[in-house]
């Protein structure tokens, strides 16, 4: 389960635990930034100085006057280039670990369990990996720009003010600090409230995405008003966290703002009375009173950035809750020779569940010869495909074994395991790219002969020449403007290319002509020849030739054996095919 109670305070040091990788950089921008607040603090002072050279008519001293404004000059000067340095390498040091953290959220999503993935929304984990990270680098370009920056001003200036003059100094330290209780309150009232906002905007995307995706589905139902109703509701909720969040934070900055009004107009009436009393110039004021401006002003930047700090490190903590979870533990290291693979598949006495409250399959015990084809067969939820997944290892077992050429298949890597099968699912998916790479994919290395005969074999390769640029025609969005059928094709021909050891299809031609199907249904046939293959097939013309038909109900195999002795049998498979039309 995601852990939803870390503290700000363990995100930042996560995040500083991450800047730390880039140390040059770091110390580099370390270094231009005492640079920059140096010389910011110190600009005060030497108006202080011009003004006291300009004090009454007469008592003008240009020369001191002409070098001290020389000295501004080139403080002046410094500071624009050290300020034009800084963004360049806050940028930087921000994009870079942006970038590493986008790389290992996605890297992590590889590396988890089947079951991780399928307990979370498609939407929720794309806002993750996109608007979160956004978020995330937004705010800590506002840590180096205004936060540190801000933090380093307070303390420089306070050391200076104590040089200058302990009394005025000691007025702005004891009245500031109650800007920060203000900004302090309200900034862990906008945390909580940002969390709830990223997640509400996480559901929204996931919603959205999938209204899109799918979008011809609602329509054929008429489900367009109930899928606005249901986004009104969720776009209702994320405007009110929104409004709630936002509404939070913006108090900051006119509460600290009043407060720091209260605190300059305090130092100007002590300075004026101290000045009146002769122990203070009109230099020194204005030297304080620029600090005064120079002190709070820290503390209004922080004010306002501290709420997008908490929205970032919101943003950081669902990030850090993908990278710390549990990857899919890899239980044996062998390969498998697939040379020497002769395809016997064995299931002893196998028992699993997608959730421990509920059993799906309990004590399965089944073995497949060297070269049968198995259709699997039953209702909806009987547990064909958890069967593959079992089988491909997208799952493991919680009790049995499950053994290919009597060697368990935990006693090698799941990518060994998965090289052995060749799969075409009846829902295909198709990357953006080329014809040439979606049918390559899997086998980059794979050469333009070897993927047109691939597709010569699906049958694919008549209309992938009527395309405007051939195998080289880019594809995107998952396919769009390929009909199902062609994009099915694409799919079966990824499974010519380099030629597996066993194959498995569940329903692999059932978006395609029936002319077309029929030759695709002899290259399988020949495929399969003398190879282990699984089938969940709900045609009768696949499930008559099959060598073994396998009924499942409520993941327990009720029936077994060749279509002959199932129908004489006369239980569920002949139900189930009596109730069939005749075209099926």
């Amino acid at each position: 389960m995601e852990n939803t109670n870390k503290s700000s305070s363990s995100i930042l040091n996560r995040l500083f635990s991450d800047l730390s990788g880039h140390k040059l950089l770091v110390v580099l921008s370390l270094i231009s930034t005492v640079i920059q607040v140096g010389l910011t603090v110190y600009l005060p002072i030497l108006i202080g100085q011009a003004v006291n050279q300009t004090i009454g008519e007469g008592q003008v001293n240009f020369d001191v006057l002409l070098q001290t404004l020389m000295n501004m000059g080139i403080v002046i000067g410094l500071n624009a280039i050290v300020q034009w340095v800084n963004p360049i390498l806050f940028n930087k040091i921000t994009y870079e670990v942006i970038e590493s953290l986008r790389n290992r959220v996605l890297e992590k999503v590889h590396s988890l369990s089947l079951n991780f993935i399928d307990q979370r929304s498609t939407g929720d984990l794309v806002s993750r990996v996109t608007t979160d990270t956004e978020q995330l680098g937004d705010g800590l370009i506002m840590i180096f720009n205004q936060f540190f920056i801000g933090i380093l001003t307070i303390f420089i200036t306070i050391f200076t003010m104590a040089q200058l003059d302990l009394t005025m100094m000691l007025l702005v330290v004891v009245l500031t600090p109650i800007s920060l209780f203000i900004s302090r309150f309200i900034a862990k009232k906008s945390y909580s409230l940002f969390r709830q906002q990223t997640k509400a905007r996480g559901e929204q995307a996931d919603f959205i995405e999938e209204n899109i995706q799918q979008a011809d589905i609602v329509r054929l139902f008429n489900s367009q008003e109930e899928a606005t109703e249901i986004f009104t509701k969720l776009n209702a909720d994320y405007s009110e966290k929104s409004k709630w969040a936002i509404f939070y934070s913006s108090t900051i900055n006119p509460g600290t703002r009043f407060i720091n009004a209260l605190i300059y107009a305090a130092l100007t009436f002590l300075g004026a009375v101290r000045i009146v009393n002769g122990t203070f110039t009109v230099g020194e004021l204005t030297t304080f009173l620029n600090y005064a401006n120079q002190y709070t002003k820290p503390f209004n930047d922080i004010s306002n950035v501290l709420a997008e700090i908490q929205s970032a490190l919101a943003c950081a903590d669902r990030l850090y809750t993908i990278i710390d979870q549990s990857e899919e533990v890899e239980t044996g290291h062998r390969l498998i020779d697939s040379s020497n693979v002769d395809g016997k598949v064995n299931f002893n006495r196998a028992s699993f569940s997608y959730t421990k409250d509920k059993e799906l399959i309990t004590d399965l015990t089944l073995s497949v010869k060297a070269g049968d084809t198995v259709a699997i067969v039953g209702p909806t939820g009987a547990g064909k495909s958890t069967l593959i997944n079992l089988l491909m290892r997208f799952y493991d077992l919680d009790q049995g074994q499950i053994l290919i050429d009597n060697e368990p298949i935990t006693d090698f890597t799941r990518e060994s395991v998965r090289k052995q099968f060749g799969m075409v699912l009846q829902e295909t998916w198709l990357k953006g790219g080329t014809i040439h790479d979606n049918i390559a994919y899997g086998h980059p290395t794979a050469s333009r002969a070897e993927v047109v005969k691939a597709a010569k074999a699906a049958h694919a390769h008549r209309f992938i020449e009527l395309l405007p640029d051939g195998y080289d025609t880019i594809l995107t969005s998952g396919g769009a403007g390929l009909s199902t059928g062609q994009q099915q094709l694409l799919s079966i021909a990824r499974i010519f290319v380099s030629i597996p050891t066993m194959l498995i299809l569940d329903e692999a031609t059932s978006s395609i002509d029936t002319r077309t199907e029929i030759l695709i249904q002899e290259a399988f046939d020949r495929l399969m020849r003398g190879r282990t293959s699984f089938i969940i097939a709900h045609r009768l013309s696949t499930i008559m030739n099959a060598d073994m038909i396998l009924v499942m109900k409520d993941g327990s195999i009720v029936e077994q054996g060749n279509h002959d002795t199932l129908m004489k049998a006369r239980g569920l498979y002949y139900t189930m095919q009596s109730s069939r039309s005749p075209e099926q």
